[in-house]
């Protein structure tokens, strides 16, 4: 019912039948802040997702509607901007720019997007959006990329275009997730295990209405702290490329040569066991199908479970 709305509402607007992609919200369960160093998370796909409606344009125009904002934006696609500014658009237009610079230029089109994912709530609407527009504009220019590519590409779209320098996370479990799973991503080589969720379990997320956005100052700058305690730390271990590389024990032989700041947020990540590679090969690790306590949240269904990550739907 909801893509039909959708098809509808797009029909009304620019009077032809779309095409629908969907891609889904995520949730993190293990791992804060270990994706952009090099480390493991565990994070599933939800049942809010983001959908956008496309279809072609006889003319050069890139043009994105939302349900939920009420201004329309038009972008001349032989005059895109090389950098985001600031609207809810800059998600659609970051993956066009982005398919532009690999060689798979998009065409006039007209986009409709309905957005389930709470904003700023944790959620990641914005890797929802993003693979969801990607999907749909890669229908249009024949591009033919790989689910991981898709990721790899959204994440490029949101560090050069948005500015936020998110790790691969998020969109790699919007485009790869599965419905009653988890999934436990190397975020530095980026295998991945699917974990089965026990029938009996079911994850409550709770909105508490603080809201947050990547692409501000305190979530780079955090970040940049990480960067500056590899760039100290490889002094003494000259092969160390990111905290994954990093243990405790050889974090806290070095606390005199750091900022306490850059000491705690090294600390946050090498002292969280799911960063470091050691920990695959734990029985805990092994153990994860069988001992996790999560499973993907469905608004209004019996079972709690998402629905599978990006995908076409029917109109």
């Amino acid at each position: 019912m909801k893509s039909a709305e959708l098809a509808q509402h797009f029909e009304n607007a620019f009077g032809s039948p779309p095409r629908i992609f969907c891609a889904p919200g995520r949730v993190n369960l293990l791992g804060e802040h270990t994706d952009y160093n090099d480390g493991f998370v565990m994070p599933c796909a939800i049942g809010f997702s983001t959908r956008v409606a496309i279809s072609p344009r006889p003319d050069r125009k890139l043009v994105i509607r939302s349900e939920e904002f009420s201004q329309q934006f038009e972008f001349d696609l032989d005059n895109l901007p090389s950098h985001g500014k600031g609207a809810w658009s800059d998600y659609v237009l970051g993956i066009a720019v982005m398919l532009a610079e690999i060689g798979h230029p998009t065409p006039g089109a007209s986009l409709l997007v309905r957005g389930e994912v709470p904003i700023g709530a944790g959620l990641s609407s914005s890797a929802a959006i993003e693979v969801a527009s990607a999907l749909a504009l890669m229908s249009l220019n024949g591009a033919r990329l790989s689910l991981p590519e898709v990721a790899k590409l959204c994440q490029r779209a949101e560090n050069v275009f948005i500015g936020a320098r998110v790790g691969i996370m998020d969109q790699f479990v919007s485009c790869l997730g599965r419905a009653g799973h988890a999934l436990l991503l190397d975020c530095r080589s980026l295998e991945y295990k699917l974990i089965p969720i026990p029938e009996n379990v079911r994850l409550v997320i709770c909105n508490t209405m603080v809201k947050h956005e990547h692409a501000n100052g305190a979530y780079n700058r955090r970040r940049d702290e990480c960067d500056e305690g590899v760039r100290i730390l490889s002094e003494w271990y000259p092969n160390a490329r990111a905290l994954r590389d990093i243990s405790v024990e050889q974090l806290e032989q070095h606390i005199a040569g750091m900022p306490a700041t850059i000491y705690k947020r090294c600390l946050h990540v090498v002292s969280c066991w799911p960063c470091r590679p050691t920990a695959a090969r734990s029985p805990r690790w092994k153990a994860w199908p069988t001992a996790t306590s999560c499973t993907p949240f469905r608004r209004g269904s019996g079972r709690n479970t998402a629905c599978n990550a990006a995908s076409a739907l029917p109109a």
